[in-house]
């Protein structure tokens, strides 16, 4: 029997060619792999072994499947039957036919595995969770492992899948983890992911105690997409204040690559509800509809059976409105549909029986013998009776407490073929961004949906089409096959921008050279930077001391002949002599203000005293003081104002003031303002790290010279290197550096060849 890899190389070969069902054989486009937690396509095995398979007619398959015209699309996900089930059929042939007929990849998830990861983690902890129902949310460590060990399962199968320069897009909440995974397996994967649920706010997302872990998963991405502003801010908040990154215009900056966020509205495919009026089934659902109707104006509201939905408290704005408005009695009907879902979790069971509860109470107060002011259905229907709904309705009342974005929502706008009816949104929907010509209703606010119901009643029908007609072009134009193209497009587009990004980062060739270059010279001059340069930060910098392995390095490198190695520091001399100064080194403090060569005498290389001091530090106090977590450094030529303990976002705003309110002062001292990380410096002009590197150099006849460094401070040094030396910076922010590195352990690396040379 063929096992599920061969399967795999018997169909998804690219050699130029892809073999397909009947060997025939067709020239490979670009291979595009859609990973989400369920196949577009389900298996189903009835009880006398039957299988059948149904392809999904959900939003995500619609607006994926048209990206098969541009791409070998494959996708990889769980087709709905388990491990163990399928091995009680012939899961092999199953394999193929999936593989074969519907270009999907099943990872096998066992009974277990959907308990405790789908149900589980993913539905008890981080639903609940990035919808903001705090109280409704699991953190069950057996969960979160069952969470791990299936995203591993999706790298398993997609490993099987894979092949150099495929593209890869990841969907949901579900595999949160995979993109870091497939980071690490293939560093040069190109990677988009995608949440079609909200990201939450800070503080509530703080609460997951594997914050750090989802993070780090997501950030495996290229390109990260979202529904709305809100989400991506958040999500990048949650990466500043949790793992310290810094942002820039949506982009993230890590050691070796750039992170690209950005918004994604999710569309509809608008024509399959706009084009509905020649369909037999679909009027003749209406005609039934309508006639059940008898004459009564339609509200719909049509939702999952779900807590964010709001149902039970869009009843009670029901029932707020069949009070204060009693000239609609006998005029309306809401026509509330739950479709079943998760039937067998408390919580859902208890919100059912509410909602049946709230149901029988406003019908039993309001209905009289000719009226029934609910009708309420617990069950799906199919998509001719939905249009029928669509179409009946003079309201859709979507408010949910939170929503991703809500397509029930896009899909009433779409349907309206004469542009009239009126849609009132939750402003806690993704979509009320888009869809702003709604009467946008806060979903608590009983009385507010009370009034928007009369108001959308009693509206004229020129503001009707005027408002519908605003809201249908601009769902026609981003529809969900523009927004799967433009994702697929930006990703693409990413993979020209990381080659542009790394082209001058230090390769393997480069490092050869330099090697040559180094054995050849008689005289070198080898300057490092010290925080973020030879060691990471630290919140504390008093922690970020010399480990032993970097100072064996150090003790190499200065003790070859014709070496001089000197560390260029913002640190004070106490720091720099209490670690280095029984090494063979030249050591410079405050950026050039001191400098010793022998560990034991310092010698300043300023002249400005230090009485300019007694004017700045109470300026530099007050704000220490405005700012919690900052603090003051005072070293012998500077003084130095911390934030980084601070708020990530409201300490730069401060910085900001601080550097403002300083200007005019420190230009009437001769002083000077420096930019560092996370840091705000007041110095002598004359103390500068290219001053005293150029002092250094016309010390003696250096024919190797070699600069590596991570901070703004540091660009003064690489602009004093010769035009033939080696200036190296640290990290992928923009420099005058000839080359770039990722991070300390590469510095750390470098050196080290250097040393054994």
């Amino acid at each position: 029997m063929l096992s599920h890899a061969q399967i795999r190389h018997q169909y998804f070969m690219r050699a130029g060619t892809v073999f397909i069902h009947g060997g025939a054989t067709r020239t490979t486009m670009p291979k595009l792999i859609l990973i989400a937690n369920r196949l577009p396509v389900t298996v189903d095995i009835k009880k006398n072994g039957e299988v059948s398979f149904s392809p999904s007619v959900g939003g995500l398959a619609t607006g994926l499947s048209s990206l098969n015209e541009t791409h070998d699309c494959i996708w990889i996900g769980f087709c709905g039957v388990s491990a163990e089930m399928m091995k009680k059929h012939d899961a092999n042939e199953i394999h193929k036919r999936l593989i074969r007929d519907h270009r999907s990849y099943s990872v096998p998830l066992s009974s277990q595995d959907v308990r405790l990861y789908y149900n589980g983690f993913s539905n008890r902890t981080i639903w609940p969770l990035f919808h903001y129902f705090t109280l409704y949310t699991s953190y069950d460590p057996e969960t979160w492992k069952a969470y791990i060990s299936v995203n591993r399962k999706f790298l398993e199968a997609f490993k099987e899948v894979y092949e150099e320069g495929d593209l890869v897009w990841v969907h949901d909440y579900h595999l949160m983890l995979l993109p870091g995974m497939i980071r690490e397996e293939f560093p040069t994967a190109k990677i988009g992911f995608f949440l079609h649920i909200p990201f939450p706010s800070y503080e509530v997302f703080r609460l997951l105690p594997w914050r750090q872990e989802i993070l780090h998963g997501i950030l495996g991405s290229d390109l990260i997409g979202f529904h709305t502003f809100g989400y991506l801010r958040h999500f990048l908040n949650s990466v500043q204040w949790i793992l310290g990154m810094e942002h820039s215009l949506g982009e993230l900056h890590l050691e070796n690559r750039t992170v690209k966020c950005d918004i994604f509205p999710m569309g509809i495919d608008y024509a399959r509800y706009s084009d509905y009026t020649g369909n037999a089934k679909v009027t003749k659902e209406i005609a039934s509809l309508g006639k059940s109707m008898a004459g009564k104006k339609m509200i719909l509201s049509m939702d999952r059976l779900d807590f964010t939905k709001g149902i039970p408290e869009r009843l009670e704005a029901y029932n707020r409105f069949l009070e204060k408005y009693p000239e609609f009695h006998e005029k309306v009907v809401l026509v509330m549909i739950a479709v079943p879902s998760r039937d067998k979790v408390e919580t859902y069971i208890a919100l059912r029986d509410r909602i049946n509860e709230l149901v029988g109470r406003i019908n039993g107060r309001f209905s009289t013998m000719a009226w029934t002011p609910i009708r309420y259905h617990y069950r799906s229907f199919p998509f001719e009776s939905i249009m029928a709904f669509y179409h009946c309705s003079r309201i859709a009342l979507v408010t949910p407490h939170r929503d991703g974005m809500n397509l029930v929502a896009k899909e009433y706008v779409a349907s309206r073929v004469n542009c009239d009816g009126v849609l009132i949104l939750s402003e806690m929907a993704g979509s009320a961004e888009e869809l702003g010509e709604a009467l946008i209703v806060n979903p608590n606010n009983t009385e507010e949906i009370a009034d928007a119901i009369a108001d959308a009643l009693s509206m004229n029908e020129d503001e009707q089409r005027e408002r519908m007609s605003v809201l249908q072009h601009r769902l026609m134009r981003n529809d969900v096959f523009r927004w799967a193209a433009l994702f697929v497009e930006k990703l693409s587009g990413l993979r020209a921008d990381q080659r542009t990004l790394t082209m001058n980062i230090l390769q393997e060739p480069d490092v050869d050279a330099i090697i040559r270059r180094y054995r050849a010279a008689r005289r070198r001059l080898i300057l490092l930077d010290y925080d973020g340069t030879l060691v990471p930060f630290q919140t504390d910098p008093a922690l970020a001391v010399p480990d032993d392995d970097l100072v064996s390095l150090l003790v190499l490198l200065a003790e070859y002949p014709g070496n001089t190695v000197a560390i260029i520091s913002g640190r004070n001399r106490d720091f720099l002599s209490l670690h280095f100064s029984h090494l063979p080194i030249t050591l410079i403090a405050e950026h050039g203000a001191l400098i010793t060569r022998d560990g034991e005498s310092w010698t300043p290389t300023v002249s400005q005293g230090n009485q300019w001091k007694e004017q700045i530090r109470p300026h530099l106090e007050i704000y220490r003081d405005r700012t919690p977590g900052s603090f003051i450094e005072e070293k012998e030529y500077s003084l130095v104002w911390h934030y980084r303990k601070s708020d990530a976002q409201f300490a730069p705003i401060r910085a900001i003031e601080l550097k403002s309110n300083l200007m005019e002062m420190v230009a009437n001292l001769n002083l000077g303002i420096m930019e560092g990380n996370k840091v705000l410096e007041v110095k002598s002009h004359e103390s500068s790290k290219g001053h005293i590197a150029s002092r250094i150099i016309l010390e003696d006849d250096f024919d190797f010279i070699l600069a590596i460094g991570d901070d703004v401070t540091d660009e003064e040094l690489f602009s004093a290197i010769p035009d033939d030396g080696i200036s190296i910076k640290v990290g992928l922010t923009p420099s005058i550096a000839r080359y770039h590195m990722a991070g300390q352990r590469e510095v750390r690396l470098f050196l080290q060849r250097l040393a054994m040379a």
